[in-house]
């Protein structure tokens, strides 16, 4: 059957939270609808912490209290996305099974409470068990837009873990010798003579493989994928037409050990969680760029992206629209009264509905009702970041962090108000004037041609420091340094200098810290040098003419302004034109067959203006050349085509 893109029946805009009936007594469920409907509410997420609801005792079934709910909230039109509990087994299923519970790096089990091993057969057999008696009950239910598998399982480093990692080493590289030459097994006398000699990574007392190590990262998110897709194929025989998905936490802050790239191809629907962090200074960068990374990973097409509802929901949730969501989906419904995450944001707060959070909640209805044809509408971006989860991996193990030069450029290009898509190394770049390279350590063959080939025909590739360095073994590329990239970028790395402590100036006025590169000219020619540091005198920006393109180099970390400077020149040199628009006013278009919407949202404390004509589909008013946006305000302009 043909991949389902959307949840069945959803006709508006996505707009509701997680709840947990688990925790409430029946009454409040009636309360809650109500509250529901008065707010707009037009999907709901329940069932992924109901396992010992549902299956009290090992083979008995009660699922009274779901049949419950979702006529309930069918009754009032409400939609529901059911989860599949498989995140958090019974207590009677870890008493059973102790040796399901996971062991970590120094050979510890985890105590009750924690994740699950995702390779324990007891686990994936009750995770079977479980998600096929909920379709049977609930598949065709006519409250159900949606399933999502629940798979928040972590690495495991134990018996069962060991033996799927032998598993899955032999169908990668059939045979020892392959295994052997692909981990450079003969560096410190690690030659294996059979794979069932391979143990996991455990800490050692000593340096380990990081071919090892990086292979056996791939194994553990293919092995929590495998757990999804066993669960997604029994959903899609028992219960045809519905579509299903599963919660990322695609966010680079938030985990580590999921290559998103391979489970957005498994998903039909890509979904999102993201907290919002307190200490967060710039949390609404933060945001954009974790629903900046999931449209990508829907290839642009609609997604639906879940946040925890804190103070200005309304302009958090506006801004996952204006970034491709179809919809602002929160973390949870009403507030706990108990457990871990009482004090946790909600729709429906401790407060009530008197109160400034259910006053925005409200509103955000309204105002999702006042854009909904937004809908099926897509982003439009200026520029695309290289991003890889593998190469993430790999450069774990050096002294550069890769997430962190990932969100410093994603930033500086929020800064200069681009909006950025986020691709694979080895994607199609070509609907992209301009391409950056925030951090790609690891480059296979296939990505090297491919950003060669991106420049060769016109395009404007921006790559930074410590980047075309091995291959997706961790093997260095042979030759000078960047050996993936030195022929596209002209010149070649003599020595990393890595900046233990302080700054290395630059002779525009800007500085780098953390590390800094002995660069040899190779046809590029220098933009900036070094003034001082280990590399004093010698090239700190580099561009190098290539075909019809060029290619930049970084070879530090730039600060915010030298990030700036950087983007802003090869901006100008692919004829990406930046807005002027002060600092922390985002502005976001998108695209659809009856005009673009253009959505305006003030950040910052004090009342700007930016350019814009339309109509302000918020307040009805029209908009002639010049939008006010109070402090805090989003606006959402439409223009016709």
């Amino acid at each position: 059957m043909g991949r389902l893109n959307w949840p069945v029946g959803l006709e508006a805009l996505a707009f509701g939270g997680d709840h947990s009936p688990e925790q409430w007594p029946e009454p409040v469920w009636r309360e809650d609808v109500r509250l529901m409907r008065d707010a707009g509410v037009t999907l709901v997420g329940i069932g992924a912490f109901t396992w010992s609801l549902v299956e009290p005792e090992p083979g008995q079934y009660d699922f009274g209290r779901l049949d419950g709910l979702l006529d309930l909230l069918h009754d009032n039109g409400i939609r529901v996305v059911l989860g599949t509990p498989t995140v958090a087994p019974p207590v009677w299923f870890h008493q059973k099974f102790p040796m399901a519970v996971p062991v970590n790096r120094e050979g510890v089990r985890d105590a009750f409470g924690g994740s699950i091993c995702p390779s324990a057969p007891a686990y994936q057999q009750a995770a079977v068990s479980i998600t096929r008696q909920l379709a049977r009950r609930y598949g065709a239910h006519p409250a159900l837009a949606m399933w999502q598998v629940r798979t928040e399982n972590g690495s495991c480093y134990c018996d069962f873990s060991e033996s799927a990692f032998r598993r899955w080493l032999v169908d990668r590289y059939t045979t020892v010798e392959e295994l052997n030459e692909a981990w450079g097994a003969t560096f410190r006398g690690q030659t294996y003579n059979t794979f069932g000699q391979v143990r996991p990574p455990r800490v050692a007392p000593a340096a380990g493989n990081s071919a090892q190590q990086l292979d056996w990262e791939r194994f553990t998110s293919d092995a929590m994928l495998a757990n999804f897709q066993r669960a997604r194929d029994i959903l899609h025989e028992v219960s045809p037409g519905i579509p299903v998905t599963t919660n990322f936490r695609a966010a680079l802050s938030r985990c580590e050990s999921i290559d998103y790239w391979a489970w957005a191809r498994e998903v039909d629907v890509v979904t999102n969680d993201h907290d919002l962090r307190e200490e967060d200074e710039r949390a609404h960068v933060s945001l954009a760029m974790a629903a900046d990374l999931t449209r990508s990973l829907a290839g642009g097409r609609p997604f639906l992206h879940r946040t925890t509802a804190e103070h200005h929901g309304v302009r958090n949730g506006l801004a996952l629209v204006a970034r491709g969501s179809d919809g602002a989906l929160f973390s949870r419904w009403r507030a706990s009264r108990f457990g871990a995450e009482k004090f946790r944001p909600a729709m429906l707060p401790h407060a009530g509905t008197d109160s400034r959070k259910w006053r925005e909640v409200v509103r955000l209805g309204q105002d999702l009702t006042a854009i909904g044809s937004v809908r099926d509408s897509r982003v439009v971006a200026d520029l695309a970041l290289l991003w890889d989860w593998q190469s993430w991996w790999a450069q774990r193990q050096s002294d550069l962090d890769a997430r962190e030069r990932a969100e410093a450029w994603y930033a500086a290009a929020y800064d200069l108000h681009l909006t950025a898509d986020f691709a694979r190394p080895e994607a199609d770049l070509s609907a992209y004037p301009l391409v950056v390279v925030p951090a790609l350590y690891s480059m296979t063959e296939a990505a090297s041609a491919n950003l060669r080939h991106y420049v060769e025909v016109g395009g404007v590739l921006v790559v930074s420091c410590f980047s075309g360095i091995v291959d997706e073994h961790d093997t260095v590329h042979s030759g000078p340094h960047p050996g993936a990239l030195r022929d596209v970028l002209g010149l070649t790395v003599e020595e990393f200098t890595p900046l233990r402590a302080g700054r290395v100036r630059l002779d525009n006025g800007m500085a780098g810290d953390a590390w800094s590169e002995v660069v040899a000219l190779r046809g590029a020619t220098p933009v900036w040098s070094y003034v001082d540091g280990p590399a004093a005198g010698l090239p700190a920006v580099t561009r190098h003419p290539f075909g019809q393109g060029s290619a930049w180099y970084v070879s530090t970390c730039l600060g915010e302004g030298g990030l700036d400077a950087v983007l802003m020149a090869a901006s100008a040199e692919a004829k990406v034109v930046s807005r002027d628009l002060p600092r922390d006013v985002e502005v976001v278009e998108r695209e659809g067959e009856r005009g673009r919407y253009l959505f305006a949202i003030n950040h910052t404390g004090e009342t700007e203006m930016i350019p814009a004509a339309g109509t302000e589909l918020l307040s009805g008013e029209s908009v002639d050349g010049h939008l006010v946006l109070p402090p805090g305000a989003v606006r959402v302009v439409f223009t016709p085509r």
